[in-house]
């Protein structure tokens, strides 16, 4: 047995092992509970306590995600638990490009809120995008953790990733990240990284993350440690594993054998943890995470889609599998499995991802390569052609307009671009999005909104404004309420306990919201469909239908106008958004015409094929 005697450090990503598993994260009340016994434990020098979709998340299912950091992070801090959050650099914490004021915001309100640590990354691994958060983080008084985004690929080489980390720790990082999002990084390649980082900056510190999925993570640890990594990000069960993270106690178990110094771990904490989780499954968490999620898969190898997607990706897939079975039943075709969909997207994703110039799978980028790849299946499985979808984030990455792909585009995606009159772009991404702030500071006085301690409301207004609005309305809390009850009773229905449909009523704050729940089958619009259409009337002329299901919206920004009924717009105008599996997706009018009807209001879930406006040529 060596004897190394090179300590190693555990970070237990507790956000993480949420978003790997399922969509959504625990209430503040069930986070504060959990964090005595995590401190128990005595094993961890630090806790990733929010970032990514975190916020978001909280919005979507009604809670205020401050409130959430600051309880959340506050026991850790008085324990001496450093706590770290993800950050998405130039799209912060959402899914799109964010304006540099927007960023400066946020360290000041994540420091002031409790959060130490801010592991900042961008997919396309561009140093534009980056190195403008080493400042913004540090004028905050945060530590500043650089990532290089890990992946497999001709470009994406050991030396590529060595003069990367290079460049970051010359920019003032306090510290390197190996962010091995799907856990595809090759052992060998991952320790000649941290080696040459460590031969050059024996004094920066560096922290590696995995995802266990394809198999790779336990033998990339043990060879990140042998070439000087100082913390390991891990999980437990029952979340480790799967989709998620290698488990705390096989890693201790690993690195003391192999002669590190490695904290010890408190069983009877590890137990009380593990029995909270459990619970907080057992009370809502549990109907989001899919069970393939908890296994490990070598599919996942080839496609390289990041584990902390998976945990939607596959809840996703439902409503996607639906939607094409509903196609094939109106034209007599055998239905589809979810297998052969999950093989056809992991295909599709191998198929396209070169073609889009090999951008790292990772937030926002994965879930733009695997949208893209599902809306071609999909399109496909319909009988139309590959690319006749792409939202216009897609567009945006592969334009340039979020930063420069590490590849080539591929020559037809660069003459449909031209055929469609699109711009491609080489200036600082930073540039296309002006500052914003003083729009939602005014948003929120004529609403009468509270800016929040520190700012901290205008920033999340700022920072997730669609959620923002619908969690203040409470119709986001009362969309959960009617989700949540659905599974519940879809599963009822399924053990012979609960007949389907039925209405329930939702309680937002002292408003009421009746919401029906069980199966539509397409023939009739979602309940608040219905509520708007009789609000406003029955329109003439040509229905515009919505391709896919997901949330309307007439605009994605507050800057965009939104176009109304009376107005005359063009064929190939974009007039509504449809968000979906986090991207928005533009519609466009079909014919030229009068807006006679707009059938919904923003925020509403749509199903395909709901009638969106009418437009009368």
């Amino acid at each position: 047995m060596a004897k190394n005697q090179k300590e190693v450090k555990f970070c237990l990503v507790f956000r993480d092992m949420w978003q790997a598993a399922g969509k959504y994260v625990p209430r503040v009340d069930q986070l504060v509970k959990v964090a005595p016994s995590i401190i128990k434990m005595g094993c961890f020098a630090r806790v990733e306590t929010n970032g990514g979709g975190f916020e978001q998340v909280n919005l979507l299912f009604g809670e205020n995600p401050n409130k959430a950091v600051r309880e959340w992070t506050k026991p850790f801090h008085e324990a001496g638990i450093q706590t770290q959050l993800l950050d998405r650099g130039l799209n912060g914490l959402r899914m799109s490009p964010v304006p540099s004021d927007v960023r400066k915001l946020f360290y000041v309100v994540k420091k002031k809120q409790g959060t130490d640590i801010a592991r900042t990354f961008c997919g396309l691994n561009d140093k534009r995008n980056i190195i403008p958060s080493i400042g913004y983080a540090k004028a905050g008084g945060m530590i500043s953790q650089c990532s290089l985004c890990i992946t497999f690929s001709p470009l994406h080489t050991v030396e590529y990733y060595t003069n990367l980390a290079f460049d970051l720790i010359k920019a003032g990082a306090d510290e390197i990240c190996l962010k091995d999002m799907a856990g595809i990084g090759r052992p060998v390649s991952l320790g000649e990284i941290v080696a040459n980082i460590k031969a050059k900056y024996p004094e920066i510190p560096i922290q590696y993350h995995s995802h266990a999925g394809p198999g790779f993570s336990m033998a990339s640890i043990l060879e990140v440690c042998k070439a000087g990594c100082d913390y390991v990000d891990v999980g437990m069960e029952p979340l480790s594993w799967g989709t998620g993270h290698a488990d705390v106690l096989a890693v201790q178990a690993m690195l003391k054998d192999a002669g590190f110094k490695v904290p010890e771990i408190n069983m009877e904490a590890y137990m009380e943890t593990r029995t909270l989780i459990q619970e907080m499954m057992d009370d809502f968490l549990g109907y989001y995470i899919p069970s393939r999620n908890r296994l490990m898969n070598s599919l996942l190898i080839a496609p390289g889609l990041p584990g902390g997607m998976m945990g939607s990706l596959m809840t996703d897939l439902e409503t996607n599998l639906e939607s094409i079975n509903k196609y094939k039943a109106k034209n007599n075709l055998p239905a589809m499995t979810q297998d052969e969909l999950l093989i056809k997207l992991f295909n599709e994703v191998s198929y396209i991802w070169p073609k889009m110039g090999y951008p790292c799978l990772v937030t926002p980028f994965s879930q733009y390569v695997k949208n893209m790849a599902l809306m071609n299946v999909m399109q496909m499985e319909k009988g139309k052609e590959r690319w006749s979808m792409i939202a216009d984030d897609i567009w945006d990455m592969m334009l340039g307009k979020s930063g420069a792909l590490p590849g080539p585009l591929a020559p037809e995606l660069i003459d449909k671009a031209k055929a469609e009159g699109r711009e491609f772009h080489n200036e600082d991404p930073q540039s296309n999005y002006p500052d914003a702030l003083d729009t939602f500071r005014k948003e929120m006085k004529d609403n009468g909104w509270d800016l929040g301690q520190d700012d901290e409301e205008l920033f999340e207004l700022a920072m997730h404004p669609q959620q923002y609005r619908l969690y203040k309305s409470g119709q986001a809390k009362a969309d959960f309420e009617a989700d949540l009850a659905k599974r519940k009773a879809d599963k009822g229905a399924a053990k012979g306990g609960i007949a389907l449909p039925q209405t329930v009523t939702v309680d937002v704050n002292g408003e009421k919201y009746t919401v029906t729940i069980g199966a539509n089958d397409g023939s009739a619009p979602a309940p608040a469909a219905q509520a708007a259409q009789v609000a406003t009337g029955t329109g003439e002329g040509a229905e515009l239908t919505s391709p896919l299901e997901g949330k309307f919206y007439l605009v994605k920004s507050a800057s965009d106008t939104a176009v109304k009924v009376g107005d005359t717009v063009k064929k190939g105008q974009t007039v509504c958004y449809i968000e979906a599996m986090k991207t928005f997706n533009a519609i466009a009018a079909e014919n030229d015409g009068v807006i006679t009807e707009i059938c919904h209001n923003s925020g509403d879930t749509v199903s395909e094929d709901d009638v969106l406006m009418k437009i009368k040529g």
